[in-house]
């Protein structure tokens, strides 16, 4: 007897039998999308939920059958459900099929896979030919472009396989566009080309790397930094220390099993100390842009500074901006990223305090974003103390260095962080997911501006994955008008209004990656808004955990001051933790 599966009310959805299962699904949806309903898994190389299926790798087919009692090969991610279809999933005719797809991308892919940077776990179509059993003997893997000139990422078009996923998130979600797809006219191979044939240093590209996120193979990875920092922690003579952002103490517990978000903030401690150095996090540095940028803006308010400021603690955003916008320059704000302002204090603060000479140190940064990296290289961050950041390694790259040390992020038992930079307020987690910026900056901003009578500590108009979130505040009788973009694929129009002279905010955080830097490029493989939507929720609860919710408050960051700073903005803060933006306009060959 037929199994019915429902997805929803009844006259809303549309009835189709899978395997023998009675579904009931959404009009619009497709044989995959029922599928699911109906928890049915069908293997998928080029899907990405939420965007444009192209079908290219033909592994989801399915058999539909028609009127006439044969049957018709459809590939389940981009047929549409009809009332009445019936599909078949695991046919004789399905397996062949999907085997000779398999095939045929195996036998021009390298067979690399023990030095493949997409081990454990990472490689979907390793997972896939795992599945379905097959390894052919005879391969003739082509010579395709090696791209290593941009900062962030590299590619190798030896291993594309064509699936599009690079293309359309980037077309799509991110709207940089600098994919195409390109079909080899003596081989017929298609695979993913920069369009025009350019290298990617000669494109706009803003080393978000959320092409490298979903690409199923290794032909996108992130620059590789373990080995890099292997070096450093073997060197006798170097003093590493590590610092990590927000965002990776709830999502590098999923690389090791844990549930979606989990709070591993003390076991990444550990991890760090049992490598060997010094244990931060960027939390104590992200306090400190508060104290800088809300000191900022609010100058540029009171003595008529250039309107709207933007934040400046993405790098994919800054570059960005000095891509396509470089007349707009003067309204970011000067402040440096919490990982560059992390970097300066470790070279010109803490080797007083732990007696280490800053050319003895190597500071390693644990980013969710493959575009710290490239930040990281900027000639603007260093000082006569050296870089303020000497290695990036993504949360996907710290995990595979855990893992290769023997450390089980699951099992170990916390520790605490060191002093001087290891305290960090609810305010600074926050700074993980899109709006948290914004909403850190105004628990300390409201505070000082009302001298503590507006006591807000939960601005609910920040958070959630809207694309646009905006808001007003009325402080001491003047309307502040806030607006938080959420991903660079909208960021657009809000500076054609700038550009325009139309803008009516008068402070704007931009984060690149859709979600924030919990979504980073470095981040753990997922994309999945609902799952996003989950480490978001668990980031707020461990913000909500804390003992303190404001960056002022921070104790170690007010000794900072007292010690060092003397004052947020002034002359030795100016020194170290601000910087300038250039034009990189003509960078870009068409």
């Amino acid at each position: 007897m037929n199994r019915e599966i429902y997805g929803g009310f009844l006259d809303e959805k549309i009835r189709l039998t899978i395997d023998d299962k009675v579904v009931f699904c959404d009009r619009e949806c497709t044989i995959l999308d029922a599928a699911k309903v109906a928890g049915i898994e069908i293997p998928t190389l080029c899907y990405l939920k939420g965007l444009t299926p192209t079908g290219a790798c033909g592994v989801c087919a399915v058999e539909v059958a028609n009127d006439d009692g044969t049957t018709t090969i459809k590939r389940a991610c981009r047929c549409r459900a009809k009332d009445g279809m019936v599909v078949y999933t695991h046919s004789d005719a399905i397996t062949k099929y999907r085997e000779e797809r398999i095939t045929k991308l195996l036998s021009i892919h390298p067979n690399d896979c023990l030095t493949c940077q997409k081990t454990n776990g990472n490689c979907h179509f390793q997972e896939v030919t795992h599945l379905f059993g097959i390894n052919p003997e005879n391969r003739k893997v082509p010579k395709r472009v090696f791209d290593d000139t941009a900062e962030a990422f590299t590619r190798d078009m030896s291993k594309c396989i064509a699936c599009g996923r690079c293309v359309t998130v980037c077309n799509e979600v991110q709207k940089i566009k600098i994919y195409e797809m390109y079909t080899d006219h003596k081989t017929g191979d298609k695979y993913q080309q920069v369009k025009g044939g350019r290298l990617l240093k000669d494109t706009d590209c803003i080393n978000c790397g959320q092409c490298v996120k979903v690409c199923p193979v290794a032909a996108l990875t992130e620059r590789d930094g373990v080995t890099k920092a292997i070096e450093a922690l073997e060197n006798e003579d170097v003093t590493v220390v590590w610092s990590m952002a927000p965002a990776v103490q709830n999502t590098l517990g999923e690389e090791f099993g844990l549930p979606t978000g989990e709070d591993v903030t003390k076991k990444i401690a550990a991890g760090m100390k049992t490598l060997g150095g010094y244990a931060y996090t960027t939390d104590f540095s992200a306090d400190v842009t508060i104290m800088e940028e809300g000191t900022e803006f609010i100058d540029r308010v009171a003595n008529g500074g250039v309107l709207p400021m933007m934040t400046s603690c993405c790098p994919g955003w800054i570059r960005y901006i000095e891509y396509n916008y470089p007349d707009q320059l003067s309204h970011l704000s000067s402040c440096k990223s919490p990982q560059q302002m992390f970097g300066a204090l470790v070279k010109n603060y803490l080797p007083e305090k732990i007696n280490v000479p800053a050319k003895k140190i190597c500071h390693i940064s644990i980013m969710p974003c493959t575009a710290k990296k490239f930040e990281a290289s900027r000639k603007e961050m260093e000082s006569e103390n050296g870089r303020d950041v000497d290695i990036v390694l993504t949360t996907r790259e710290v995990a595979k260095l855990f893992r290769l040390k023997g450390i089980d992020l699951a099992t170990i038992e916390d520790k605490e962080f060191d002093k001087f930079m290891g305290e960090g307020t609810g305010a600074a987690r926050i700074f993980g997911t899109t709006g948290g910026v914004m909403e850190a900056a105004l628990r300390t901003v409201v505070w000082k501006l009302t001298n503590g009578k507006l006591d807000t500590i939960d601005y609910e108009a920040a958070r959630g994955y809207k694309g646009v979130k905006e808001a007003t505040l009325n402080i001491n009788g003047m309307d502040v008008k806030v607006a938080i973009v959420n991903g660079i694929g909208n960021v657009k129009p809000v500076m054609d209004d700038i550009r325009a002279g139309k803008s009516p905010y008068h402070f704007i955080e931009v984060m690149a990656c859709p979600g924030g830097c919990l979504n980073g490029g470095g981040a753990p493989l997922t994309s999945e808004p609902s799952l996003i939507g989950v480490r978001m929720d668990k980031m707020y609860g461990s913000d909500r955990d804390n003992k303190i919710r404001r960056s002022h408050e921070n104790e170690e960051v007010q000794l900072l001051y007292k010690d060092y700073l003397k004052e947020p903005c002034g002359h030795i803060s100016h020194h170290i933790l601000h910087t300038k933006y250039v034009d990189r306009s003509k960078d870009v060959k068409k």
